[in-house]
């Protein structure tokens, strides 16, 4: 049974964004069940050595930002309505891959998602609020290595099934809030 979706523009390093998603889907669903927070970005893939000072600072500021934002606008409105459920996507390459070549900025950002959501998650459990993170493997793009047989080969290996998805099976979003309610 397909639904009825709403959505609205914005940065999601923008607190107020945050906050007016939330209302969005209050006022247009009369309550926020669920979110799913998947922003991010990878950035330029370089060892941090040659990696500028801004493509850090970009990564970092997307990634933990938004997750921060996100939890702090919905997390109130879930606690008043007696508990609900957050998702937000992180990373394989910020949980015990072995590491991965020119991917500092991006690796340390998904880390420190993972390290947020549990917090978030021993916080709000009592409130019956669930948190958890999915942390999707590889995808071929060109940010992956699309185009470059020996990159493709060194991540397929990490995966037991020595293969990576295919993006043109996933959805496409790159940064964007996806609220979640149930049907009356």
């Amino acid at each position: 049974m397909w639904g009825r979706a709403v959505f609205a523009a914005g940065d999601v390093k923008d607190e107020d964004y945050a906050e007016a998603l939330v209302e969005l889907a209050t006022k247009e669903f009369g309550a926020l069940d669920g979110a799913f927070n998947n922003a991010g970005i990878v950035g330029t893939m370089q060892t941090v050595p040659d990696m500028s000072v801004g493509n850090w600072n970009d990564v970092i500021s997307v990634n933990l930002p938004a997750a921060f934002l996100a939890a702090k606008a919905q997390i109130p409105v879930m606690r008043k309505k007696g508990g609900g459920s957050i998702v937000f996507t992180s990373s394989f390459v910020g949980f015990g891959n072995g590491g991965m070549p020119g991917m500092g900025a991006y690796a340390a950002s998904k880390a420190g998602l993972i390290g947020l959501v549990q917090s978030l998650a021993s916080d709000h459990a009592h409130e019956g609020i669930r948190i958890n993170a999915l942390l999707p493997g590889g995808t071929i793009t060109p940010a992956a290595g699309e185009g470059n047989p020996d990159v493709l080969a060194y991540i397929s290996n990490l995966y037991p099934m020595k293969r990576m998805a295919k993006a043109k099976r996933l959805r496409k979003r790159q940064s964007s809030y996806f609220p979640i309610v149930r049907a009356s």
